[in-house]
């Protein structure tokens, strides 16, 4: 099940502001109940004191009936002067002035006791229960605005949390809309702060993926270019095959036929090995590179045998690496082919093993003509080949070697040969048991 992040955001909120407001309304009607209360025993005060002046200007007698009883029926406040007034029975003979909660009668009661000059006192009363009913009404309009108000907070809070996030939905409809070949970045205003690492991250995403396809295009056309010129080959080749008078101009036709088939069919492994090793993952296995570089060598002897080229093997270290065998075989093959494919006959092609450090570096060393200096970056670009290069290859031997040794985490890179004419394809990787 999808987590909502808008709906656990409003829910949590509205829950925090619900749970506040019931502590805040819990806290109001405490507060006003009690207040209610002190209000009451006020109003107690004042009758007690509002009495007591009369008595002490008209020399007031006693007020209200035998019984205790007010006229006000709302209020219920019973009055008594004692001595002079009938006692009840609830009431103590000898009580003490200030506030008393009695219990004793039919009701019960909150009498506040006033002493007057000459030991008379002023009893002034009221039902608890009267005081209880009209302090609890008064709480309760304190919650009144609260209850009301939660509701339209909790919608508030959903409908700004909505509003706040609506960029965000913005921009998804934005980048699902993009046309799948031609991403472009998206844009970074009206985006919230905390989302702007997070929208870089996704335009270096769509950077790369654009690069990507880039590249992919232009494979496409240069492999397009490149297989045009075979094929048409091919296809005056066989016509010729097809035209030839004798059995020996056939034979000759066929050769070259051939030759043509054998040249197209390494440039289809050769895009397929590229397209490989640029949409490949790598594996992680410990490579015996001693045992792929004398297979290697014995694959590509009869090649350099049959061309007068003595190829060979110096072995000063036996590093270790980890990665993918196939991957370094493809690398290593590759230079090995270079190297036999454009030296004269009779030259030399040896591959050194050795270590620099941490890191295990192999070499295939040539008698060739060599690279330029201006020359070695262009070479590892797909299809390029020098001007006026000898041999039938396709440009793709070094672009497949960088890609692999990319994703292998080492590098290549070309040098002249210091003991005379040639060139060193030189690969460098970290030794495995440098990790």
């Amino acid at each position: 099940m999808r987590r909502s992040l808008q709906r656990r955001l409003s829910l949590t909120l509205a829950f925090a502001i619900v749970l506040t407001g019931l502590i805040a309304a819990v806290t109001s009607f405490g507060l006003g109940y009690f207040e209610a209360q002190e209000l009451q025993d006020d109003s107690l005060r004042q009758i007690a004191a509002l009495v007591a002046r009369r008595a002490a200007d008209a020399g007031f007698k006693g007020a209200p009936s035998p019984d205790g009883a007010s006229g006000d029926n709302e209020s219920r406040v019973v009055v008594m002067r004692l001595p002079g007034d009938a006692r009840p029975a609830w009431l103590p003979e000898n009580i003490l002035p200030g506030f008393h909660t009695l219990d004793d009668g039919p009701e019960r009661m909150r009498v506040l006791v006033r002493r007057l000059p000459q030991n008379a006192r002023i009893v002034v009363a009221q039902p608890t229960d009267l005081r209880n009913e009209i302090a609890l009404n008064s709480a309760l309009r304190t919650l009144v605005p609260l209850i009301l108000l939660l509701p339209l907070l909790a919608w508030l809070t959903a409908r700004i949390v909505a509003t706040e996030l609506a960029p965000v939905r913005r921009m998804a409809h934005r980048l699902d809309g993009q046309a799948p070949d031609r991403p472009a970045a998206l844009s970074e205003t009206d985006v919230p702060d905390e989302i702007v690492s997070f929208v870089h991250a996704i335009n270096r995403l769509l950077e790369r993926v654009s690069q990507l396809m880039n590249e992919q295009r232009r494979f496409i056309a240069d492999a397009a270019h490149e297989l045009r010129s075979p094929l048409t080959a091919l296809s005056i080749q066989a016509q010729n095959l097809e035209n030839a008078e004798s059995r020996e101009a056939s034979k000759d036709r066929l050769t070259a036929l051939r030759a043509g088939i054998d040249r197209a069919q390494r440039l289809a492994d050769q895009l397929l090995s590229l397209a490989k090793t640029q949409t490949g993952t790598t594996e992680q296995a410990m490579i015996d590179v001693s045992a792929i570089v004398r297979e290697l060598i014995a694959e590509y002897l009869p090649v350099a045998e049959a061309r007068g080229i003595d190829l060979g093997m110096e072995e000063v270290a036996k590093p270790s690496l980890s990665g993918s065998p196939d991957a370094l075989r493809l690398i290593l093959g590759n230079a090995l082919d270079n190297a036999l494919r454009y030296i004269p006959s009779g030259g030399e092609v040896t591959v050194r093993l050795t270590a620099e450090g941490d890191d295990a570096v192999i070499e295939v060393a040539d008698t060739g003509p060599g690279i330029p200096a201006s020359e070695r970056t262009r070479v590892f670009d797909p299809f390029y080949r020098l001007e006026g290069s000898s041999g039938n290859g396709s440009g793709l031997g070094l672009a497949i070697a960088r890609d692999a040794a990319s994703r292998l985490g080492g590098s290549v890179i070309l040098q002249d040969r210091p003991e005379g004419t040639g060139l060193v394809f030189r690969y460098r990787q970290r030794r495995a048991d440098a990790n």
